[in-house]
Protein backbone atom coordinates (compact mmCIF):
# COMPACT_ATOMS: atom_id res chain seq x y z
CA UNK A 1 0.00 0.00 0.00
CA UNK A 2 1.57 3.41 -0.71
CA UNK A 3 2.18 5.74 2.10
CA UNK A 4 3.74 8.78 -0.05
CA UNK A 5 0.65 11.12 -0.94
CA UNK A 6 -2.22 8.62 -0.22
CA UNK A 7 -5.45 10.43 0.88
CA UNK A 8 -6.37 11.02 4.70
CA UNK A 9 -9.67 11.20 6.30
CA UNK A 10 -10.96 15.18 6.76
CA UNK A 11 -12.64 16.23 9.88
CA UNK A 12 -16.30 16.09 9.83
CA UNK A 13 -17.96 18.60 7.86
CA UNK A 14 -20.70 20.60 9.86
CA UNK A 15 -23.49 21.13 7.72
CA UNK A 16 -25.02 17.69 4.89
CA UNK A 17 -25.37 18.73 2.34
CA UNK A 18 -27.95 16.70 -0.06
CA UNK A 19 -26.77 14.26 -2.40
CA UNK A 20 -26.50 14.96 -6.36
CA UNK A 21 -29.43 12.50 -7.19
CA UNK A 22 -27.27 12.00 -10.76
CA UNK A 23 -26.00 8.81 -11.74
CA UNK A 24 -22.66 10.15 -12.84
CA UNK A 25 -20.38 7.39 -14.54
CA UNK A 26 -17.00 7.94 -13.11
CA UNK A 27 -13.68 5.98 -13.82
CA UNK A 28 -11.36 5.95 -11.15
CA UNK A 29 -7.44 5.03 -12.13
CA UNK A 30 -6.20 4.03 -9.30
CA UNK A 31 -4.00 1.20 -8.18
CA UNK A 32 -3.78 1.26 -4.26
CA UNK A 33 -6.67 -0.45 -2.97
CA UNK A 34 -6.87 2.18 0.46
CA UNK A 35 -7.17 4.92 -1.74
CA UNK A 36 -9.49 4.11 -3.80
CA UNK A 37 -11.90 2.85 -0.83
CA UNK A 38 -11.49 6.09 0.06
CA UNK A 39 -12.35 8.36 -2.96
CA UNK A 40 -15.23 5.79 -3.22
CA UNK A 41 -16.21 7.18 0.38
CA UNK A 42 -15.70 10.49 -0.81
CA UNK A 43 -18.20 10.15 -4.27
CA UNK A 44 -21.13 8.17 -2.06
CA UNK A 45 -20.87 11.17 0.33
CA UNK A 46 -22.29 13.66 -2.17
CA UNK A 47 -23.48 11.53 -4.83
CA UNK A 48 -26.48 9.45 -4.45
CA UNK A 49 -25.89 6.39 -6.70
CA UNK A 50 -22.54 6.98 -8.20
CA UNK A 51 -21.91 4.49 -11.16
CA UNK A 52 -17.91 3.65 -10.13
CA UNK A 53 -15.46 1.32 -12.15
CA UNK A 54 -11.94 0.72 -11.00
CA UNK A 55 -8.79 0.39 -13.45
CA UNK A 56 -5.61 -0.29 -11.33
CA UNK A 57 -3.24 -0.42 -14.42
CA UNK A 58 -3.10 1.73 -17.58
CA UNK A 59 -3.48 -0.99 -19.50
CA UNK A 60 -6.77 -1.63 -18.07
CA UNK A 61 -8.06 2.20 -18.06
CA UNK A 62 -7.02 1.87 -21.62
CA UNK A 63 -9.65 -1.24 -21.93
CA UNK A 64 -12.36 0.56 -20.13
CA UNK A 65 -11.59 3.94 -22.36
CA UNK A 66 -12.11 2.09 -25.67
CA UNK A 67 -14.77 -0.19 -25.12
CA UNK A 68 -18.08 1.56 -26.87
CA UNK A 69 -20.29 0.69 -24.24
CA UNK A 70 -18.40 2.73 -21.91
CA UNK A 71 -19.56 6.45 -21.62
CA UNK A 72 -17.86 8.16 -18.31
CA UNK A 73 -18.98 11.30 -17.40
CA UNK A 74 -15.14 11.98 -15.68
CA UNK A 75 -12.05 10.16 -14.65
CA UNK A 76 -10.42 10.51 -11.33
CA UNK A 77 -6.29 9.27 -12.52
CA UNK A 78 -3.97 8.94 -10.02
CA UNK A 79 -0.21 9.71 -11.82
CA UNK A 80 1.63 6.70 -10.53
CA UNK A 81 0.80 3.45 -11.77
CA UNK A 82 2.57 0.18 -12.14
CA UNK A 83 2.51 0.28 -16.12
CA UNK A 84 2.78 4.46 -16.76
CA UNK A 85 3.27 7.55 -14.90
CA UNK A 86 2.85 11.03 -14.70
CA UNK A 87 3.45 13.05 -17.68
CA UNK A 88 3.35 10.68 -20.16
CA UNK A 89 0.38 8.99 -18.34
CA UNK A 90 -1.44 12.12 -18.67
CA UNK A 91 -0.78 12.49 -22.20
CA UNK A 92 -1.50 8.84 -23.18
CA UNK A 93 -5.23 9.42 -21.06
CA UNK A 94 -5.90 12.71 -22.27
CA UNK A 95 -5.52 11.10 -26.07
CA UNK A 96 -8.32 8.13 -24.82
CA UNK A 97 -10.68 10.21 -22.79
CA UNK A 98 -12.74 11.55 -25.68
CA UNK A 99 -13.59 14.95 -24.31
CA UNK A 100 -14.23 13.21 -20.61
CA UNK A 101 -13.14 15.66 -17.87
CA UNK A 102 -9.57 14.14 -16.31
CA UNK A 103 -9.50 15.36 -12.62
CA UNK A 104 -5.74 14.43 -11.38
CA UNK A 105 -5.44 12.39 -7.98
CA UNK A 106 -1.71 12.73 -6.76
CA UNK A 107 0.60 13.00 -3.79
CA UNK A 108 2.93 14.89 -5.88
CA UNK A 109 3.53 18.11 -4.78
CA UNK A 110 5.22 19.90 -7.46
CA UNK A 111 3.72 23.21 -8.23
CA UNK A 112 5.14 23.31 -11.92
CA UNK A 113 4.11 19.99 -12.56
CA UNK A 114 0.83 20.93 -11.83
CA UNK A 115 0.35 23.96 -14.23
CA UNK A 116 1.89 21.58 -16.61
CA UNK A 117 -0.52 18.67 -16.28
CA UNK A 118 -3.31 21.85 -16.85
CA UNK A 119 -1.27 22.80 -19.96
CA UNK A 120 -1.96 19.37 -20.74
CA UNK A 121 -5.30 19.32 -21.06
CA UNK A 122 -6.46 17.76 -17.24
CA UNK A 123 -10.17 19.94 -15.56
CA UNK A 124 -8.17 19.79 -12.17
CA UNK A 125 -5.12 18.76 -10.29
CA UNK A 126 -5.95 17.91 -6.47
CA UNK A 127 -3.55 16.44 -3.96
CA UNK A 128 -4.46 13.38 -1.76
CA UNK A 129 -3.25 15.10 1.45
CA UNK A 130 -6.05 17.88 1.36
CA UNK A 131 -8.51 15.81 -0.21
CA UNK A 132 -12.06 16.24 1.18
CA UNK A 133 -15.61 14.37 -0.13
CA UNK A 134 -16.49 18.38 -0.69
CA UNK A 135 -13.59 19.45 -2.55
CA UNK A 136 -13.76 15.93 -4.63
CA UNK A 137 -17.58 16.58 -5.58
CA UNK A 138 -17.05 20.23 -6.46
CA UNK A 139 -14.20 19.38 -8.78
CA UNK A 140 -16.61 16.63 -10.22
CA UNK A 141 -19.29 19.27 -10.87
CA UNK A 142 -16.95 22.21 -11.75
CA UNK A 143 -15.59 19.46 -14.53
CA UNK A 144 -18.52 18.14 -15.87
CA UNK A 145 -20.14 21.94 -16.11
CA UNK A 146 -17.06 23.17 -17.61
CA UNK A 147 -16.87 20.61 -20.46
CA UNK A 148 -20.93 20.92 -21.01
CA UNK A 149 -19.68 24.83 -22.16
CA UNK A 150 -17.33 24.59 -23.86
CA UNK A 151 -18.94 21.36 -25.84
CA UNK A 152 -21.85 24.47 -26.13
CA UNK A 153 -19.41 26.91 -27.22
CA UNK A 154 -17.77 23.88 -30.17
CA UNK A 155 -21.22 23.89 -31.29
CA UNK A 156 -21.66 27.71 -31.54
CA UNK A 157 -18.46 28.13 -33.40
CA UNK A 158 -19.66 25.02 -35.28
CA UNK A 159 -22.79 26.89 -36.13
CA UNK A 160 -21.20 29.97 -37.04
CA UNK A 161 -18.70 27.76 -39.32
CA UNK A 162 -21.34 26.31 -40.87
CA UNK A 163 -23.32 29.45 -41.73
CA UNK A 164 -20.06 30.82 -43.19
CA UNK A 165 -18.59 28.70 -44.89
CA UNK A 166 -22.23 26.85 -46.79
CA UNK A 167 -23.09 30.35 -47.17
CA UNK A 168 -23.90 30.68 -51.39
CA UNK A 169 -22.71 34.59 -51.11
CA UNK A 170 -19.24 35.19 -50.91
CA UNK A 171 -18.15 35.92 -47.51
CA UNK A 172 -14.73 36.88 -45.78
CA UNK A 173 -13.65 37.99 -42.76
CA UNK A 174 -11.17 41.14 -42.77
CA UNK A 175 -8.62 43.14 -40.21
CA UNK A 176 -10.37 46.66 -40.04
CA UNK A 177 -6.57 48.15 -39.09
CA UNK A 178 -4.59 45.91 -41.62
CA UNK A 179 -7.10 45.49 -44.44
CA UNK A 180 -6.00 41.60 -44.31
CA UNK A 181 -7.94 38.90 -45.49
CA UNK A 182 -8.72 36.39 -41.95
CA UNK A 183 -10.89 34.27 -43.51
CA UNK A 184 -12.74 33.01 -46.48
CA UNK A 185 -15.65 31.17 -47.72
CA UNK A 186 -15.55 28.70 -50.41
CA UNK A 187 -18.18 30.82 -52.75
CA UNK A 188 -15.80 34.05 -52.06
CA UNK A 189 -13.37 31.78 -53.91
CA UNK A 190 -15.09 30.44 -56.42
CA UNK A 191 -16.68 34.01 -57.26
CA UNK A 192 -12.80 35.36 -57.50
CA UNK A 193 -10.90 32.72 -58.46
CA UNK A 194 -8.18 33.37 -55.48
CA UNK A 195 -7.22 30.27 -53.71
CA UNK A 196 -7.69 30.30 -49.94
CA UNK A 197 -3.91 30.64 -49.13
CA UNK A 198 -3.60 33.43 -52.20
CA UNK A 199 -6.85 35.11 -50.42
CA UNK A 200 -4.90 35.05 -46.49
CA UNK A 201 -1.93 36.89 -48.24
CA UNK A 202 -3.60 39.61 -49.88
CA UNK A 203 -5.55 42.65 -48.77
CA UNK A 204 -8.83 44.34 -49.75
CA UNK A 205 -7.00 46.67 -51.72
CA UNK A 206 -6.01 43.97 -54.47
CA UNK A 207 -9.76 42.94 -55.10
CA UNK A 208 -10.73 46.35 -55.83
CA UNK A 209 -9.60 48.62 -59.11
CA UNK A 210 -6.67 51.19 -58.53
CA UNK A 211 -8.67 54.03 -59.00
CA UNK A 212 -11.66 53.09 -56.67
CA UNK A 213 -8.94 52.31 -53.60
CA UNK A 214 -9.10 56.01 -52.94
CA UNK A 215 -13.41 56.04 -52.18
CA UNK A 216 -12.89 52.38 -50.40
CA UNK A 217 -10.03 53.71 -47.91
CA UNK A 218 -12.72 56.86 -47.10
CA UNK A 219 -15.66 54.12 -46.43
CA UNK A 220 -13.98 52.12 -44.04
CA UNK A 221 -12.71 55.20 -42.14
CA UNK A 222 -16.77 56.05 -42.36
CA UNK A 223 -17.36 52.30 -41.51
CA UNK A 224 -14.77 52.57 -38.72
CA UNK A 225 -16.72 56.02 -37.36
CA UNK A 226 -20.43 55.19 -37.51
CA UNK A 227 -22.37 54.32 -34.42
CA UNK A 228 -24.21 50.87 -36.35
CA UNK A 229 -22.04 47.91 -36.63
CA UNK A 230 -23.70 47.67 -39.91
CA UNK A 231 -22.96 49.52 -43.30
CA UNK A 232 -23.95 49.02 -46.87
CA UNK A 233 -21.96 50.24 -49.66
CA UNK A 234 -22.17 49.51 -53.65
CA UNK A 235 -19.19 49.19 -55.85
CA UNK A 236 -17.05 47.59 -57.95
CA UNK A 237 -14.94 44.48 -57.09
CA UNK A 238 -12.52 42.86 -59.28
CA UNK A 239 -11.64 38.87 -60.16
CA UNK A 240 -8.15 37.62 -60.43
CA UNK A 241 -8.58 36.99 -64.08
CA UNK A 242 -9.14 41.12 -64.13
CA UNK A 243 -12.76 41.14 -64.99
CA UNK A 244 -15.25 43.61 -62.80
CA UNK A 245 -18.32 43.31 -61.44
CA UNK A 246 -20.84 45.26 -59.42
CA UNK A 247 -20.88 44.61 -55.86
CA UNK A 248 -23.23 44.80 -53.05
CA UNK A 249 -21.55 44.40 -49.90
CA UNK A 250 -23.10 44.28 -46.46
CA UNK A 251 -20.43 44.63 -43.63
CA UNK A 252 -20.28 44.25 -40.16
CA UNK A 253 -18.15 45.12 -37.56
CA UNK A 254 -17.31 42.04 -35.30
CA UNK A 255 -14.50 41.20 -33.16
CA UNK A 256 -12.76 38.51 -34.29
CA UNK A 257 -9.63 36.55 -32.67
CA UNK A 258 -8.64 39.66 -30.45
CA UNK A 259 -8.28 41.23 -33.73
CA UNK A 260 -10.60 44.65 -34.77
CA UNK A 261 -12.43 42.31 -37.74
CA UNK A 262 -15.49 42.90 -40.10
CA UNK A 263 -17.51 40.50 -41.89
CA UNK A 264 -18.54 40.89 -45.16
CA UNK A 265 -21.24 39.45 -47.56
CA UNK A 266 -20.78 40.31 -51.45
CA UNK A 267 -24.06 40.28 -53.73
CA UNK A 268 -23.17 40.25 -57.09
CA UNK A 269 -25.71 42.80 -58.93
CA UNK A 270 -23.89 43.12 -62.00
CA UNK A 271 -26.95 41.68 -63.88
CA UNK A 272 -29.68 43.64 -61.98
CA UNK A 273 -27.75 46.51 -62.81
CA UNK A 274 -27.78 46.01 -66.22
CA UNK A 275 -31.43 44.75 -66.27
CA UNK A 276 -32.24 48.63 -64.31
CA UNK A 277 -29.86 49.89 -67.15
CA UNK A 278 -32.02 48.48 -70.11
CA UNK A 279 -35.00 49.77 -68.52
CA UNK A 280 -33.84 53.44 -68.06
CA UNK A 281 -33.07 52.61 -71.70
CA UNK A 282 -36.34 51.59 -72.44
CA UNK A 283 -37.97 54.87 -70.62
CA UNK A 284 -35.64 56.92 -72.81
CA UNK A 285 -37.03 55.78 -75.78
CA UNK A 286 -40.60 55.87 -73.97
CA UNK A 287 -40.12 59.38 -73.84
CA UNK A 288 -39.12 60.16 -77.65
CA UNK A 289 -42.41 57.81 -78.56
CA UNK A 290 -44.34 60.47 -76.30
CA UNK A 291 -42.24 63.62 -77.82
CA UNK A 292 -43.51 62.12 -81.15
CA UNK A 293 -46.76 61.17 -80.38
CA UNK A 294 -47.24 65.25 -78.61
CA UNK A 295 -45.45 67.32 -81.60
CA UNK A 296 -44.40 64.93 -84.66
CA UNK A 297 -47.70 63.35 -84.74
CA UNK A 298 -50.56 65.27 -83.55
CA UNK A 299 -49.82 68.17 -85.40
CA UNK A 300 -50.61 67.11 -89.01
CA UNK A 301 -53.67 65.24 -87.56
CA UNK A 302 -54.54 68.77 -86.08
CA UNK A 303 -54.26 70.36 -89.34
CA UNK A 304 -56.33 67.79 -90.81
CA UNK A 305 -59.19 67.94 -87.72
CA UNK A 306 -58.75 72.16 -88.75
CA UNK A 307 -59.35 71.41 -92.53
CA UNK A 308 -62.60 69.20 -92.22
CA UNK A 309 -64.68 71.96 -91.47
CA UNK A 310 -64.06 74.28 -93.82
CA UNK A 311 -64.57 71.83 -96.56
CA UNK A 312 -68.22 71.01 -95.29
CA UNK A 313 -68.98 74.84 -95.41
CA UNK A 314 -68.24 74.84 -98.90
CA UNK A 315 -71.92 74.99 -100.89
CA UNK A 316 -71.36 72.85 -103.67
CA UNK A 317 -70.23 69.61 -101.67
CA UNK A 318 -73.18 67.31 -101.63
CA UNK A 319 -74.91 65.66 -98.55
CA UNK A 320 -72.80 62.19 -99.07
CA UNK A 321 -69.39 63.87 -99.28
CA UNK A 322 -70.73 66.16 -95.94
CA UNK A 323 -72.00 62.56 -94.16
CA UNK A 324 -68.00 61.15 -95.33
CA UNK A 325 -66.34 64.34 -93.99
CA UNK A 326 -67.80 64.07 -90.55
CA UNK A 327 -67.09 60.04 -90.48
CA UNK A 328 -63.52 61.06 -91.00
CA UNK A 329 -63.88 64.01 -88.62
CA UNK A 330 -64.63 61.84 -85.84
CA UNK A 331 -62.21 58.88 -86.89
CA UNK A 332 -59.44 62.06 -86.46
CA UNK A 333 -61.19 62.77 -83.00
CA UNK A 334 -60.85 59.00 -81.75
CA UNK A 335 -57.16 58.82 -83.32
CA UNK A 336 -56.18 62.23 -81.26
CA UNK A 337 -57.74 60.50 -77.95
CA UNK A 338 -55.77 57.52 -78.53
CA UNK A 339 -52.40 59.55 -78.73
CA UNK A 340 -53.20 61.60 -76.00
CA UNK A 341 -54.09 58.13 -74.00
CA UNK A 342 -51.10 56.76 -74.78
CA UNK A 343 -48.94 60.15 -73.51
CA UNK A 344 -50.48 59.58 -70.46
CA UNK A 345 -49.38 56.64 -69.73
CA UNK A 346 -45.66 57.22 -71.39
CA UNK A 347 -45.70 60.01 -68.60
CA UNK A 348 -47.00 57.48 -65.56
CA UNK A 349 -44.18 55.01 -66.41
CA UNK A 350 -41.30 58.15 -66.67
CA UNK A 351 -42.48 59.14 -63.27
CA UNK A 352 -41.97 55.65 -61.67
CA UNK A 353 -38.87 55.06 -63.39
CA UNK A 354 -37.75 58.33 -61.35
CA UNK A 355 -39.32 57.51 -58.00
CA UNK A 356 -37.18 54.14 -57.77
CA UNK A 357 -34.19 56.18 -58.74
CA UNK A 358 -34.43 57.81 -55.85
Amino acid sequence: MKTSGSISFPSPEIKAMPRNKKDYQILVIEDNPGDFALVEDFLFEHIEAPVIVQASTFKEAKYRLIQADCKFDIILLDISLPDNTHEQLIREIMELCNDIPVIVLTGYTDFAFGVRSLSLGVSDYLLKDELTALSLYKSIIYSVERKKSVAELRESEKRYSDLFQLSPLPAWVCDMDTLKFLDVNLAAINQYGYSYDEFLSMTLKDIRPTEDIPVMQKNIVALSKANSAFFKIVNHHQKKNGELFQAEVQVNRIPYKEKNASIAMINDITERVNYIKTIEDQNEKFKEISWMQSHVVRAPLARIMGLIPLIENANELDTEIKKMLQYLFQSANELDEIIKNITDKTKVVDHQADKSKH
